[in-house]
């Protein structure tokens, strides 16, 4: 076999080998035409990657112009490292979302690890400061060995690169389901701080200025990661193992000191990260962004392996690297602030007036292509949407009502399924502490953070229900959004933007192109209504297992949130007997989608819960002026199992118990999953100032010290246990399923 220099542009064209790096007939047309000529291997490579749908989001751009991306607060919208949004006093907070699902179902440890990292280096490359990681999760069932491994795996791999960078893990969501069972999602979210005039943009101007590569050696890990993240798994997919990165986060930490030092320094022009692409992205983009070409030489690439090729060295995706452009003839002043961290920082090109991408490599040129075709170019396609026969078959139904006849054993049953189950096994193995400014810790409705030098704080949370979405797209990217800022709101946060990782199966079927349009309208809808806009996100597409079995539509909404004030922090944990409590919001039979029905019938069906945007934001705000004005002892969101869970959630803290009664149906009073509701604890001195600032407040007893769950109907006790014991139950449930050998 030839080496991949020799092979000539011909043979790639009549051995279609292209087709290998997942450019199609069309597409390598299109590049044939643009470049006037064949395109060599690696110009080949180059187009392959950033005409993936992960680099140039081909299938889902469309798509994502639907979204609401601006805002009176809103610095810096999509299009960059990360989203940004004004605080106040001349601060702003960042924050993104991203993907690392394909490299994670089959090198969990490293490709969660890799995840986290990448996100990190997202943040710092705007110049802010990382202070918190989240993640949300999603894998098949417990019972199956594979599912615990990569569960496991993945869990290990966001705790050792996350504990060891110095930055607290805080918060996120895991869910479990039989839609995952071959293709797990591993999506992290950062969140930094950054002052109003250290913003930084990856741009590459200013002509004859010198193109700096700071950080790690490139080696052969991660080439075509962003191909890779493009294709559905397969049973080959184990065999792209050398597509999953492997990270350092020792160097990472190095890494974000030196470039947040180096920010501070009027020397630098732009920065950003090699992610998705590696250094074929950062630069093209850079350039492109600018108006501007750029001149690499690949002879001074540092490498830690032999012999690498152009195509190799363009393509991998070696971790812990940045790109950088500094001003001509102040190279060193940069290098120096490298060195002191023991950190390369190499001149490897120069930034060109001629808006063309140019490499050369012992002494040729080995690729040279428009700038923009690689970075803007990239085909955007309108794919065929079809509505799915289940669709149509689960809005036909009549309305699912289980019947429950013993409604102690129901709520056990329901506190041991692994989605509410307590996440302590998975938490417990983050740092949450670290940079000690972490508020409320895991555990919570979502987690808050103080802002150092003020009295402002900020709140934020990962959700996103997937089995509303597959019943209902629309209706379920509405609730992913209203569920996110439910759970700032409950914290004592005003929602301020969201970040998304839009996970889906294959764009190529028209039903699972019209779940992803459906959602995404149905999430901007949310947006608008909830003042919410979206800064930054994510698309990870083909998330199919052998088979062609596609996952729940999983959309994931990262929510940042402004605390105004630190006294406002509320927390969804009940503090002393005798406080009196409330259910916001009327419930109706809703069990389309919802775990009791997962439980009782092994699977999800009919019609997900029905969501009024403006009830919801009526009662969010009304919610978050109780807070402020300090008549609310604890909130929380009602959310999977209704509200018998959510009240035993609310109880297990303290260890308190509690006095309800209940008149209307009881199953649909205790399990359905009715939107738009919070159990709040009041003062009874309180009492009178909380009925008239809430319109939907429903008393249902109280808090009692004696470590009892009761709860009455108007003719007898319906539920009578110790809060601990359900407390075991729901602490003990993930645990025991992780340690079994079944």
């Amino acid at each position: 076999m030839p080496s991949k220099l020799e092979i000539s542009p011909e043979k790639i064209k009549q051995q279609q080998l292209y087709k290998e790096m997942g450019v199609t007939d069309e597409e390598f047309e299109s590049i044939t035409n643009i470049l006037g000529r064949l395109p060599n291997y690696t110009e080949t490579g180059l187009f392959s990657v950033m005409w993936s749908e992960h680099c140039s989001y081909k299938n889902s751009k469309p798509l994502l112009r639907k979204f609401p991306t601006e805002g009176e607060h809103v610095l810096q919208g999509p299009g960059e490292g990360a989203g940004i949004i004004d605080i106040g006093d001349e601060q702003a907070v960042v924050f993104k979302v991203e993907s690392h699902n394909h490299p994670s179902a089959v090198e969990p440890y490293q490709g969660a690890a890799t995840g986290v990292g990448g996100i990190l280096r997202d943040v710092f490359s705007m110049g802010a400061r990382p202070i918190a990681l989240l993640n949300s999760l999603r894998f098949g069932s417990l019972k199956h060995p594979r599912v615990k491994y990569l569960f496991e795996e993945v869990v290990h791999g966001i705790a050792g690169y996350g504990n060891c960078v110095g930055v607290p893990t805080v918060g996120g969501e895991v869910q479990f389901d039989d839609a995952y069972n071959g293709n797990p999602l591993v999506n992290a979210m950062c969140v930094g701080l950054i002052a109003h005039k250290d913003i930084q943009k990856g741009i590459a101007a200013g002509i004859g200025n010198t193109v700096m590569y700071v950080g790690a050696k490139t080696g052969r890990d991660g080439i075509h990661g962003a191909t890779f993240a493009s294709e559905e798994l397969t049973e080959e997919s184990q065999e792209k193992r050398p597509s999953v990165q492997v990270g350092d986060p020792f160097m990472e930490k190095l890494l974000i000191e030196a470039c947040l030092e180096v920010i501070h320094h009027d020397a630098l022009v732009g920065i950003q990260d090699m992610g998705a692409a590696g250094l074929t992205s950062s630069a093209s983009e850079m350039a492109s962004k600018a108006g501007t070409g750029m001149v690499m030489n690949l002879d001074l690439v540092p490498q830690r392996e032999l012999n690498m090729t152009p195509y190799e060295m363009m393509l991998s995706e070696s971790q812990e690297r940045m790109l950088l452009v500094v001003e001509k003839g102040r190279e060193d002043e940069i290098a120096q602030v490298f060195e002191k961290y023991d950190l390369e920082a190499v001149s490897v090109g120069e930034v060109t007036e001629d808006q063309r991408f140019r490499l050369t490599h012992l002494g040729e040129t080995v690729a040279d292509v428009p700038v923009d075709s690689l970075a803007e170019d990239a085909p955007v396609y309108h794919k065929p949407s079809s509505v799915p026969a289940y669709y149509k078959e689960y809005q036909e139904m009549d309305r699912y009502v289980p019947l429950v006849e013993n409604y102690s054993e129901t709520l056990k049953d329901l506190l041991q399924q692994p989605t509410i189950a307590s996440k302590e096994w998975v938490y417990d193995q983050y740092d949450s502490m670290v940079q000690t400014n972490t508020v409320v810790s895991p555990g919570s409705d979502a987690a808050v953070l103080r802002v150092r030098g003020t009295n402002k704080a900020l709140a934020m949370t990962t959700d996103c229900n997937s089995r509303y979405i597959y019943l209902d797209p629309e209706v379920g990217g509405q609730i992913a959004v209203a569920e996110a800022a439910r759970n700032i709101v409950c914290s004592g946060g005003r929602p301020l933007g969201i970040t998304d990782g839009l996970n889906f199966g294959s764009p190529e079927n028209p039903e699972i192109f019209w779940q992803m349009e459906k959602s995404v309208e149905g999430m901007s809808e949310a947006c608008r209504q909830l003042n919410t806009p979206v800064i930054s996100g994510n698309v990870s597409l083909y998330n199919e297992s052998f088979g062609g079995q596609a996952i729940y539509p999983t959309p994931v909404v990262g929510m940042v949130g402004l605390v105004e004030d630190t006294k406002h922090i509320t927390q969804s944990h009940m503090k002393q007997s005798g406080d009196l409590i409330y259910l916001i919001g009327n419930t109706l039979p809703e069990f389309g989608g919802s775990e009791l029905q997962g439980l009782r019938e092994g699977r999800h069906f009919g019609q997900a819960p029905v969501l009024d945007l403006q009830v919801e934001t009526k009662r969010q705000q009304q919610l978050l002026q109780a807070i402020q004005q300090g008549i609310i002892e604890s909130a929380h969101d009602v959310a999977e199992g209704g509200l018998a869970v959510a009240l035993a959630e609310s109880l297990f803290d303290a260890g308190l118990g509690c006095d309800v009664t209940i008149d209307n149906d009881l199953t649909t009073a205790l399990f359905s999953e009715t939107q738009s509701r919070f159990l709040v604890s009041v003062h009874p001195e309180n009492q009178e100032a909380f009925e008239q600032l809430v319109e939907d407040a429903i008393l249902l007893g109280e808090a009692t010290g004696d470590g009892v769950y009761r709860i009455r109907s108007q003719q007898e006790t319906v539920v009578e246990e110790q809060t601990n014991d359900l407390k075991q139950l729901w602490k003990g449930a993930i645990p025991c399923l992780v340690k079994s050998k079944d």
